[in-house]
């Protein structure tokens, strides 16, 4: 359909494809034109697609360049996707990931944007940046694959917790000390899983974490804002329609922070009422009724 009408009316409605993308059924056709990809999949698919492109790519004579935008842990394993990335293709392809606060449908439009490409080698991060580099995009690098790895899925978290405040009717101050609030936990657990304390506070931490926590286009606010007035999460998942990764790493959280023993009180939360059925005017009286203390980070 998308080769026909030259639009993904599924998800981008109304916006036509430009003229050198041209939708493909098979993902050799793909291999056999190109060793530069960009996989933009669910984090439960990452695993599937990397294990099918390996032979393809094993069979190529030019060392494929993979970039990956998707954010979030891989279900029940909790890895990071570079390390599902490392376990399936070893050194068969080069990793990076693209992240930042960027709604898909302002892209496409060719709205302003800003990203961070993240890679180990810092000339392969400059590389596979200007893949995305427009007039429109501007893009930084970083060889902090696992921090920017860090700040895209914990973000998704926080932004639940602003969508069911929200979805509470608790305002904007509320919104604004779970960003704050919700910006140190990321940096804390972050940290302690190998990122480093200034990526969170640019583009793929805080800059994310602003985006998802205060606009509906973001998937994850929208879930909150369902389970606030009073959705369950099967209902609040069916009437979006699309992946939520926030619903996954809420899981991924409450098992990694435990294990660390970091402190991580919204994300504890918002794990209690996806998963405990915690009603979520009781998650918000938890986090308020917490021993008074001094604010650090």
């Amino acid at each position: 359909m998308m080769a026909q009408t030259r639009a993904n009316e599924a998800y981008l409605p109304g916006i036509s494809l430009p003229e050198n993308i041209t939708p493909v059924e098979h993902l050799e056709t793909v291999i056999d034109q190109a060793h530069e990809l960009v996989l933009a999949i669910p984090s439960h698919a990452f695993r599937a697609v990397l294990k099918d492109l390996k032979p393809r790519l094993a069979s190529t004579q030019t060392k494929a360049s993979l970039c990956w935008g998707t954010k979030g842990f891989e279900p029940d394993s909790a890895l990071l996707l570079s390390d599902v990335f490392e376990q399936v293709m070893g050194e068969d392809a080069f990793p990076a990931v693209v992240s930042g606060p960027s709604f898909a449908g302002e892209v496409a439009r060719g709205l302003p944007t800003a990203l961070t490409v993240a890679a180990i080698d810092s000339d392969h991060a400059a590389r596979v940046a200007t893949w995305f580099r427009d007039e429109r995009t501007r893009v930084y690098t970083s060889t902090d694959i696992r921090g920017v790895q860090l700040g895209g899925a914990i973000k998704n978290v926080m932004a639940i917790a602003a969508g069911i405040s929200d979805g509470l009717g608790f305002g904007a101050n509320a919104r604004a000390a779970l960003i704050t609030r919700g910006l140190a936990e990321m940096s804390r657990l972050g940290e302690a899983l190998g990122g480093q304390a200034d990526t969170f506070m640019g583009l793929t931490g805080m800059g994310d974490l602003i985006l998802t926590c205060t606009d509906d286009q973001s998937r994850n606010r929208r879930v909150g804002l369902a389970v606030g007035q009073g959705q369950n999460i099967t209902q609040a998942l069916q009437a979006i329609g699309q992946e939520a990764e926030g619903v996954n790493t809420a899981r991924e959280l409450h098992r990694k922070s435990g294990e660390l023993k970091v402190e991580m009180p919204i994300s504890e939360q918002v794990y209690r009422v996806l998963f405990d059925g915690l009603d979520p005017a009781q998650a918000v009286t938890a986090l308020l009724s917490r021993e008074p203390r001094a604010e650090h980070y």
